[in-house]
């Protein structure tokens, strides 16, 4: 990828993990789009100047727009591979869509400096757009999901966390932006709690307290990694970028899944081998103790994209 004329991305795209992260979910009124374009312009600038000022405490966040609403937003362009969230079900398993129209997704180190942001952002759309859903994410013990097991170990290091997220030459006008899928899934941790830590570890596929994957060859078909780990014809990697955390209370808990991609055809293909496997009834078994209850998809332009739209 050749950074030096790449667009400025939003920063919140590939940043590093944080501590929290409040996740925002909004519906547009009828006719504003004059209105909207701007306001999230001003409101993509305030967040990328918002992570300099902060940057003590590593804010970072971006805004995407959903995949129904992006042509009454910027009717002149569409992302190439932008579409809807592409709902499954198979026998117990259910992978709905639930579309919305914007999503702001903050992180930061300090929950009260989010709680600001958030407030800020839900006051600059007053009149614009009614806010559908709010959560706010936890880091867990050592990046741990609820269930007890590491995640986003596979995730892309370095420089390859841009490679893997951004949109580069294949579609030059939204260059420096990503494809978004999030997945509010609510975990049944009664259920999981009662199986043996081996069992626990097989359906994952790695050890729980050590976080080892298993060889290939001891891999069950049915664990989530194999399920989750595809390659294309070419024997290249699928890979995505996860923002995940964990989120809730006592009554509902479990995990914000956040996928970040230069292609939306990663997450399709990884989500269609957990619900529906491999073709001999392989699927992911993971997805016994954990229901998705939203899913939606949304395109996270660059910042040099939103922000020509300024006042």
């Amino acid at each position: 990828m050749d950074t030096l004329d790449m667009p400025r991305e939003q920063l919140g795209i590939c940043a590093e993990g944080n501590l929290h992260a409040v996740y925002l979910m909004f519906n547009a009124n009828d006719g504003v789009e004059a209105q909207m374009r701007p306001c999230l312009a001003n409101i993509a600038q305030y967040i990328y100047e918002l992570a300099d000022q902060y940057a003590d405490s590593a804010f970072n966040g971006f805004v995407a727009v959903g995949a129904n609403y992006w042509d009454a937003l910027y009717p002149d362009a569409r992302p190439a591979e932008l579409r809807p969230f592409p709902a499954m079900e198979s026998g117990n398993r259910d992978a709905p869509a639930i579309e919305y129209d914007l999503f702001f997704h903050l992180r930061c180190d300090r929950m009260d400096i989010l709680h600001l942001v958030a407030n800020e952002v839900y006051g600059m759309l007053e009149g614009l757009a009614e806010l559908e859903d709010e959560e706010r994410g936890f880091r867990f013990m050592d990046a741990r999901d609820l269930t007890g097991f590491v995640d986003g170990t596979e995730n892309p290091k370095g420089r390859n966390r841009q490679q893997v997220a951004l949109v580069d030459e294949q579609d030059p006008e939204f260059r420096g932006g990503s494809y978004i899928h999030v997945q509010k899934y609510v975990h049944n941790l009664r259920k999981w709690q009662r199986l043996p830590t081996k069992k626990q570890e097989d359906i994952i596929g790695r050890t729980k307290q050590d976080n080892v994957e298993y060889e290939s060859e001891d891999k069950p078909l049915t664990a989530h990694i194999k399920r989750v780990n595809l390659k294309d014809e070419n024997g290249q990697s699928m890979e995505i970028l996860r923002q995940s955390l964990p989120f809730g209370n006592v009554r509902q808990q479990g995990l914000m899944f956040i996928s970040t991609c230069k292609t939306p055809e990663h997450f399709e293909k990884m989500l269609h081998s957990m619900i529906f496997g491999d073709g001999a009834g392989n699927h992911d078994h993971l997805m016994h103790f954990t229901q998705a209850v939203t899913g939606s998809s949304f395109f996270a332009p660059s910042l040099d994209f939103i922000t020509q739209f300024s006042e």
